[in-house]
């Protein structure tokens, strides 16, 4: 249980420094530190219970999308302010840092397996997002014409 509250907690505070770095509103900090923090806490949960990597950075930036969006509504802001700060704590920052390492210190073998290990994670970063603003676009379809018939 400890180590859930400090991964919590040291999430919130990472989205929250770059939201403040990026010039974030002031009004939105805490509620960008809650999308990082309930992204990367999910992504943590799922590799936790020994899901791979992949699909636990879908499953965190799928669930950052959606409370960005939630989020937007709430607070007639754009969507951005919230998603771009939110995946912060779920980008493999670190990883590219050790690939590029490894190919200067002519190690290729393991920087190539970092460097695809790292593509393939912020290609998950990109599909959570996508697949969030998909089903979104739906709903909003959806609950369009149901007003429409319903007239």
């Amino acid at each position: 249980m400890i180590t859930f509250l400090e991964q919590g907690f040291t999430s919130f505070i990472a989205t929250y420094a770059f939201a403040m770095i990026f010039h974030t509103p002031r009004q939105k900090l805490l509620q960008c530190g809650f999308v990082g923090m309930c992204g990367w806490l999910a992504y943590w949960y799922t590799v936790h219970i020994h899901l791979d990597i992949v699909p636990a950075t879908i499953i965190g930036a799928f669930l950052t999308a959606v409370i960005s969006q939630v989020f937007a509504r709430i607070y007639k802001t754009p969507v951005i302010i919230f998603s771009v700060a939110g995946i912060i704590p779920l980008v493999p920052g670190g990883m590219a840092y050790d690939a590029m390492r490894n190919f200067v210190e002519n190690d290729y073998s393991t920087a190539v397996s970092l460097a695809a290990k790292a593509f393939l994670i912020s290609g998950s970063i990109a599909m959570g997002l996508m697949f969030s603003e998909v089903i979104n676009q739906i709903i909003t379809k959806v609950n369009k014409r149901v007003k429409a018939s319903g007239k």
